[in-house]
Order: C-alpha cells, then structure tokens, then sequence
C-alpha cells in the first residue's frame, strides 16, 4: 500500500512538472519599459500627437508672419469692356455711345503692421494703362512711390493683445505635447498589465485544471481502496470541471487584452506576446512640496491660467475700444503722373498728398454700450474665480497622486509576501491531502487563497506602476532620476 501512495505521489509531482512546462510562455517577451517605448514611438495615438504638435507649430509660424513686412503684387489684367452707355452731352442731353474699353492696373505693396499702436505703414507703387478701341486712345496713369500711414486712434489694438496671447498659446501647445506623451505612457501601463493579469490568471486556471486533473486521478485510486468517500471524489471531479471553464473564460479574456495591446502598439505581426512581470520597484518616495514644485513649473497649466486671464482682460479691452469714441488716420504722400506713352509718366512726376481723420461717436444707443462692457467684465471675474478654483482642484490632484504613490509602493512588498506565503501553503496543503491528513474543503480553501494572493500581487503591481506614470505626467518630472521630463520634437 505504502509503494501505491509512493506511486501516486510520484505521479502527481511528474504531472505538476508537466502542466508547470506547458504553462510556460513562448512568443515575443516584452517588458513594461519596451510596452511603453513602442506606445510612444509607433502607436496610431504617437502619431495623433505629433501631428497635433506639427500642426500647433505651423500655427504659431502663421502668427508670427502677421508681425512680419509683407510684399505683395496686385493688379488687373485685363477689364475689357464693350457697351453701350448714356453719355451727357454739353447742352444737358444724354446720348448713348458704343464703347469699346480695357483697364489694366498692376501694383507692389510693401507693409509693416505696428503692433504697440495697431496701425500700418506701406509703401507701393501703382502703374495704370487705359485703352480706347474705338478712338486708338491710350493713356498711362502712375504712382511710383506712395508711403502711406493707417491708424486707429482709441480703437481696440487686436495686434498688441495678439503679440501677448499667442506666445502663450505655443507655449502652452509645447507643454501639452509633453503631456501627452506621458499620458500614452499611462495608457501603455494599464494595457500592459491588462494583459499581464489576463496571462496570470490564464496560467493560474491551467495549473489548477492539470492539479485538479492529477488529484482526482488519485483519489480514484483512494476512492477504490475505501480511502474517501465518494462525496470526496465527486467534489473533486466538480473541481476539474470548474477548472475547465475556468481555463476556457481565461483564454478568452487573454485574448481579448492581447488584442487590444496590439492594436494600441500598432503591432501588425500575429505573433504572441508574453509580458513579464515588473520586479525592481523605483526605491525613490515622492514629497508633495517637490512635486507641487515641479508641476507648476512642468505643466501647462500655469501657462493656460495666464493665457485665459488675458484673454478675458483682451475681450474686455475689446468691449471698451469697440463702442465708444473711435477715429481713424491715413495718410499717404508720394509721386503720380499720367502720359500717352509710358516713358512719360516717369518722367517727371508731379507731388501726392492725402489725409483723412474720420470718426464715430454713438449718441444714443439706449445703454447698448454699458452692457456690453459690463458682460466683459464680469466674464472676466468669471474666467478668474475660475482659475482660483482649478488652481486649487489641480494642486489637490497632485497631493493626491503622490500619497497615491507613496502608499501604493509600500503596499506591493505585503502583497508580494501574502502571495509567496499563500503558494507555499498551497504546496503544503496539496502533500497533506495526498497523504489522506486534511480535506478536499482545506485543499480548496489554500487553492483559493493562493490564486487570490497571486491576482492581488498583480494587481498592486498594476496600481503602483500606473499610479507612477501618472505623477509623471501630472508633473512632468522623472523623480527617480531627478529630472525634468522632456520629448524631443
């Protein structure tokens, strides 16, 4: 008797080996670190960020060139025109003659906005040719040089607020990009241990089928020599079908979160992947006062605070330029001749000169003006109650993701304790029942256990590291190499 139980223990531990071996995981071995580089490197949401980042940036080249001399060449070539029009007659009498015209004007403008006031200044030259079919009459018209003045005066300066903002806004869009690149860095994280836990607990369900499997081939044996009773062995053949379906919905899930790490990575190939399990933890404990520090100086926030504070000081500049008294300038002086042949209007210009001030000045609007520049200010108190709340609300998320962090990080070496306690145990209690000295319910209580511990390891794991990217991209800062996160552009 003693030989069959050798025998069986033998065949149990063989038969634990194999199940151990099949378990093992073969395909492409990826790492959290390489999970994350793919992410940010070739994932369709990489990509999605870079040509956001491109397209901030060629935005910001558009603003710019606004403050920059433009040169620019118009004309008409031709206006061709053949009618019949009223003429009036020196006696006062209109008589119809047939017409037969062409115009053609070209000119090159040379402009320079002035951002402090919001006017322009330009320099162009005009040249004009009109021809007379019917009567073989030409006539040339030119300006060769006009420099000119345009200004507002007491008008709301959209230049200046411009010149305030957009710097601002591409400094904002710069800091977003790095934001969002730590933000796929989260993503990664929870997909990888999406997947790593998939791969757990479809390991975990193969082992207990083969265990499960091996037990209830030796307590048919048992169950023959009057060893257990027939409950014993009916609950453990319920077990091996229990396991089974158990392995059946674990291969799904693994499936389904293998799919979706592809998919976010961008994988093409129909490879398998094997994910390892994450074992250095950073040594390195977050202070708040460090990583309140580092996020107002990383993130955009501050950037975007300032930003809509002037803009909403701009609309309320705006409220007042646009609706009371304003007037305008333009000036021009320059030279202008005209001639039957085109070298004569070169030949000796004659002096341009023109000035205009126009003016508006609402008289009755019924309080049309008051309103709209009480709507701006108090849109303005809004926009800075506002801030002063998500000021708040922001630094609380950062407190609240380093106690986060801290906390989890102590709690992973408890929960990688509890799992290597609850495996041994399960060892333990897997002999024990093989040599007849505890039930098929404590073997069933220390199995249950010991996948229990083996997913809350997982899962803490999991915790911790997306709780690590996160302070990441919540302050931009790498606290285990005490450095600021950067991405090249």
């Amino acid at each position: 008797m003693k030989n069959l139980y050798r025998y069986c223990l033998l065949f149990v531990l063989v038969a634990l080996r194999c199940a151990q071996s099949m378990a093992q995981p073969d395909g492409r071995q990826l790492s959290l670190q390489e999970v994350i580089a793919l992410a940010q490197t070739q994932s369709t949401e990489a990509l999605q960020v870079q040509t956001t980042r491109e397209n901030s940036y060629w935005q910001w080249r558009s603003v710019k060139s606004e403050f920059r001399p433009q040169l620019s060449l118009g004309g008409t070539l031709p206006d061709f025109s053949r009618t019949i029009t009223p003429v009036i007659q020196p006696d006062g009498t209109t008589e119809f003659k047939a017409v037969s015209i062409n115009s053609s004007d070209l000119g090159l403008t040379l402009s320079q906005v002035i951002s402090p006031t919001g006017g322009k200044v330009f320099v162009t030259s005009l040249m004009q040719r009109f021809d007379d079919f019917d009567r073989d009459l030409t006539r040339y018209n030119s300006n060769p040089a006009i420099i000119g003045l345009e200004q507002p005066l007491f008008a709301y300066n959209a230049l200046k607020w411009t010149k305030r903002i957009e710097p601002l806004r591409y400094e904002e869009s710069r800091k977003q990009f790095v934001e969002d690149h730590a933000q796929i860095a989260v993503n990664a994280t929870t997909l990888y241990f999406d997947l790593l836990l998939a791969q757990v607990n479809q390991s975990i369900a193969a082992k207990n089928l083969a265990n499960n499997d091996t037990l209830y081939q030796v307590a048919q044996e048992k169950y023959k020599l009057g060893r257990i009773s027939k409950n014993d062995l009916l609950q453990l053949r319920l077990s091996v079908l229990n396991a089974d379906l158990a392995l059946a919905q674990a291969t799904l899930d693994e499936q389904t979160a293998a799919l979706a790490l592809r998919n976010y990575l961008g994988l093409k190939d129909s490879g398998t992947l094997s994910l390892q399990v994450p074992k250095r933890i950073p040594a390195t404990l977050v202070a708040t006062e460090l990583a309140l520090a580092e996020a107002n100086k990383n993130r955009k926030e501050s950037i975007n605070f300032r930003r809509r504070l002037l803009e909403a000081e701009s609309q309320t500049a705006k409220a007042h330029g646009d609706n009371g008294f304003n007037a305008s300038l333009f000036a021009s002086f320059g030279l202008t001749d005209q001639g039957a042949n085109l070298s004569d209007i070169y030949s000796r210009p004659e002096n341009q000169q023109r000035a205009r001030i126009g003016f508006t000045l609402p008289l009755l609007d019924w309080g049309r003006q008051r309103s709209i520049t009480k709507v701006a200010q108090l849109n303005q108190q809004l926009v800075e109650y506002t801030i002063s709340q998500e000021e708040t609300n922001f630094e609380q998320a950062v407190v609240t993701q380093v106690n986060q962090y801290n906390t989890l990080r102590t709690r992973i070496n408890t929960t990688a304790e509890a799992d290597a306690i609850a495996t041994e145990r399960y060892e333990i209690a897997r002999n024990t029942f093989l040599i007849g000295r505890i039930s098929i319910t404590e073997l069933n209580i220390a199995l249950s256990e010991k996948d229990q511990a083996r997913r809350a390891y997982i899962a803490s794991l999991s915790a911790f590291w997306e709780a690590y990217y996160a302070l990441r991209q919540l302050t931009l800062y790498d606290f285990e190499n005490q450095q600021t996160i950067k991405v090249n552009e």
